[in-house]
């Protein structure tokens, strides 16, 4: 038999995903890490997008994966949720190695 969650994105081994929705305002984001660091890639629409750092996935940059990816609310001001998520992997070593320290790759956008 199978389960009513079959296929979802918590079955791909290396991935975790969580959310927060605020208790006093409609919104939230959500997170998928993949601490390991993941290939990604992304096509931006619509007329004004906000984003943050997804020119690192142009295949002709350096950086070749991502630790995490962040989907948020707020408009613009929503994409502060990803120092949050780079202060969470940087605390636990996660990151692109530059120099003596390590970077987490955090894309993100807003889903206005």
């Amino acid at each position: 038999m199978t389960r009513p969650d079959a296929g979802a994105l918590c079955d791909v081994a290396g991935l975790k995903v969580g959310h927060f929705t605020h208790p006093s305002v409609p919104t939230g984001c959500s997170v998928v890490l993949c601490e390991a660091g993941a290939t990604a890639g992304v096509d931006v629409r619509g007329a004004a997008p906000g984003t943050r750092d997804l020119e690192l996935l142009r295949p002709e940059n350096t950086v070749q994966q991502v630790h995490a990816i962040l989907l948020t609310g707020g408009s613009a001001f929503g994409l502060a949720a990803a120092d949050g998520v780079m202060r969470w992997l940087a605390e636990r070593g996660h990151g692109f190695p530059v120099g003596q320290v390590r970077v987490p790759i955090v894309p993100a956008a807003v889903l206005f």
